[in-house]
């Protein structure tokens, strides 16, 4: 990636996983693709439960949150940190997801206030990118 299509700054991530979920190869390497793509990326590593998520995002001031649930408890998990996160004032922290989440079940998390959802096999370069064009319009005002 050039330094011409890297964030202008360095933006603040919060990548976590939710649950019981043992397993975070993917989680690890989304965070190390968008290190590498200049973004600043706290990891909270797993077995996180949805008020220590938003605890470490308010404490480590991020703009997004990114969840990878793997267990089938999306539906509930991913509302539940949405939620606290709007308790604590922080409406403007962009949530984004990924894992093993069904098609159903995506249309639904979008409408609880999920930016993005990446599923099982999506290229970092995707989730790079939108992260790119979601901060790009936030950092225009749009």
């Amino acid at each position: 990636m050039s330094a011409d299509s890297q964030p202008k700054r360095r933006h603040r991530l919060l990548v976590a996983k939710p649950g019981l979920d043992g397993h975070d190869r993917g989680a690890k390497v989304v965070v190390r693709a968008l290190t590498e793509a200049g973004y600043e990326v706290i990891y909270t590593g797993l077995h996180q439960e949805p008020e220590s998520i938003v605890e470490a995002a308010l404490q480590e001031d991020v703009e997004a949150v990114g969840l990878s649930i793997l267990s089938g408890a999306h539906m509930t998990l991913i509302p539940d940190v949405i939620k606290g996160l709007r308790e604590q004032g922080m409406d403007d922290v962009m949530v984004f997801g990924g894992g093993i989440i069904p098609e159903q079940d995506v249309e639904r998390l979008k409408k609880s206030g999920v930016a993005a959802i990446f599923g099982p096999g999506t290229d970092t370069a995707q989730i790079v990118s939108f992260l790119d064009d979601w901060f790009a319009k936030k950092d225009r005002g749009s």
